[in-house]
């Protein structure tokens, strides 16, 4: 299980690299704009706040990688720690934002956390 645990706390911090390089890089590329539905200048006036949001996201990414090479019980504190911010910044985005973002980060997040919870 521990395997499974740590797969799954790996492609959420892939995931949330990717949030990262989308919305402080892609942003207002076709990429990113295709992402939202964004047309160049809304893009281009929200590209601010993206980037700023892209970076929260690598922290996200960052501290589930730290999790992962941590030695325990750091490594094991680490991940449970970040999953449950990736959960809670899930349920708040699907909330205040999109319900899409309940199923692409909340929903990856509580997975990875179950299985770190039942792994230790």
């Amino acid at each position: 299980m521990e395997t499974v645990a740590n797969v799954l706390v790996g492609l959420v911090a892939a995931l949330h690299a990717y949030i990262l390089v989308m919305e402080m890089f892609l942003w207002q590329k076709k990429p990113g704009r295709a992402l939202h539905g964004f047309d160049r200048e809304m893009a281009r006036a929200t590209a601010p706040m993206a980037a700023n949001q892209g970076l929260y996201n690598g922290f996200l990414a960052a501290g589930l990688v730290w999790g992962l090479i941590a030695a325990d019980p750091t490594g094991f504190r680490a991940q449970v720690f970040f999953l449950c911010c990736v959960v809670v910044a899930g349920v708040y985005g699907a909330v205040t934002a999109n319900r899409r973002i309940l199923f692409a980060q909340a929903l990856p997040g509580a997975l990875a956390l179950a299985a770190v919870l039942i792994a230790q």
